[in-house]
């Protein structure tokens, strides 16, 4: 029933009529708005000055890599972490991974665990929330720190020559299309099966017969990954070296031997409790395999370990907004870019917290951290590696305020070793289960 007291009247057209033209210089505001557009009428001209692109800890990583038209960040953010370490060990400049490699893997476990859930959840009716969640984008490109480190426990990671990028991985839109149609149409067979209360052996032949059509299109989509390793490099010595016959698991093992369970998420969501382990179990995407886990922690907690891992000369993976206060073209990251409230007299502020709770945050990229600058101990800014391609920000590089830290940067992935025995003594809690809908996910 609609309210009277809402329909907005002539009455009322008229007084906000005059609210607007009595507003202060509404006249030329309206035309520098209106002429040049809300975020170049809004932007601060002294970002430039404080976010000149000198660090004091600034890791040599080389040039940056290009996702193009894909969600695969989180796979690159990490693949990023263990290239930039085979370059240093090997002497191998501008060294990459094939982030195909892992997409493929991810793509086929994906839909595995999703027909797990779709199970699961069929006595529900389809308008259940959990179940909408399931449906919303069964083949999403998006995910999580934990989600990566999966796949390369599972299936090791090859060089980007012997798996190289190709269309379908570039623009994923089609896929995309594609594949959540695929989904959509086993979850609606799925249910009826189990409506009908069919046979657990049926289920099972169906489900088979479903993953291997998925396996098809995904195959002919990127192609089938090699199922070893054959690879030739010259270091930066120019001596010549030759891998072979090695499974990517092998490859893996011997080139990186780096355990990824040494590492944790640390999170800064203010609107949950601090020290406190949470999990978000339904985003992990390899059944039997590495779960997602946050341990929610103050941001100074955050930086701090930041800072360390980046001193020991080891870049960070993290999660963030980035379509918060950013300028693509320019690379700056600056919570004060943007003077929204300034420009309309009309306060537009948010705290973190109410960000998160209301919808306005959301954790919509991963990038790397390879270096800060700091006063005393205190970083004033930081650099950070995107997956964007060079012609953003500084050949590809960002840079980064510490105040945009604080307000749009949610997850960052350090080595156990980075926090101290109180805080290492939180993992071993049972964490809180996080709902599918929660603003981390």
């Amino acid at each position: 029933m609609t309210d009277k007291n809402s329909v907005l009247t002539e009455q009322d057209f008229s007084a906000l009529h005059s609210d607007f033209k009595n507003a202060p210089k509404s006249d030329v505001l309206s035309k520098i708005i209106e002429q040049n557009g809300i975020n170049q009428a809004a932007q601060d001209p002294d970002v430039q000055v404080r976010l000149n692109p000198v660090f004091s800890v600034d890791l040599q990583t080389g040039s940056v890599t290009n996702q193009k038209q894909s969600g695969r960040c989180w796979l690159f953010s990490l693949v990023n972490t263990l290239r930039h370490q085979f370059a240093a060990k090997y002497k191998v400049k501008d060294f990459n991974l094939s982030q195909k490699y892992l997409f493929f893997w991810d793509k086929i476990e994906r839909a595995n665990i999703s027909y797990d859930r779709i199970l699961a959840t069929a006595s529900r009716p389809a308008n259940d929330r959990e179940v909408e969640n399931y449906l919303s984008f069964p083949g999403d490109d998006g995910g999580q720190w934990a989600m990566a480190a999966a796949l390369v426990q599972k299936y090791g990671v090859m060089p980007v020559s012997d798996f190289p990028e190709t269309a379908n991985v570039e623009n994923t839109g089609a896929f995309d299309t594609v594949m959540n149609r695929k989904l959509r149409i086993d979850a609606a067979k799925l249910r009826s099966m189990v409506k009908d209360e069919k046979s657990d052996e049926a289920i099972s032949a169906a489900r088979k017969q479903m993953l291997s059509e998925v396996y098809r299109i995904t195959a002919y989509s990127f192609g089938e990954p090699p199922a070893t390793v054959d690879f030739a490099y010259r270091d930066d010595d120019k001596k010549y070296h030759r891998v072979s016959g090695l499974t990517p698991q092998q490859f893996y093992d011997q080139y990186f031997g780096v355990d990824l369970d040494d590492y944790v998420v640390l999170a800064n969501s203010p609107e949950k409790d601090y020290n406190q382990l949470y999990s978000l179990p339904s985003q992990n995407n390899v059944v039997g395999g590495k779960q997602i886990a946050f341990l929610n922690l103050p941001m100074d907690v955050l930086k701090a370990a930041t800072i360390a891992q980046l001193k020991d000369g080891e870049t960070v993976w993290f999660g963030n907004d980035v379509l918060e206060q950013m300028d693509r073209k320019k690379g700056y990251l600056d919570s004060h870019l943007y003077r929204y409230t300034k420009l309309f007299d009309v306060d537009l502020e948010m705290d973190k917290a109410a960000r998160l709770q209301y919808h306005q945050a959301e954790v919509s990229h991963a990038m790397t951290f390879t270096g800060v600058d700091l006063d005393g101990e205190t970083p004033t800014k930081w650099k950070v590696e995107n997956s964007w391609g060079d012609k953003n920000g500084e050949k590809g590089y960002f840079t980064m305020s510490d105040d945009w830290m604080d307000d749009y940067v949610y997850e960052v992935v350090v080595h156990k070793k980075y926090l101290s025995d109180d805080q290492k003594a939180l993992l071993k809690q049972a964490p809180v289960e996080l709902p599918a809908w929660d603003s981390l996910a």
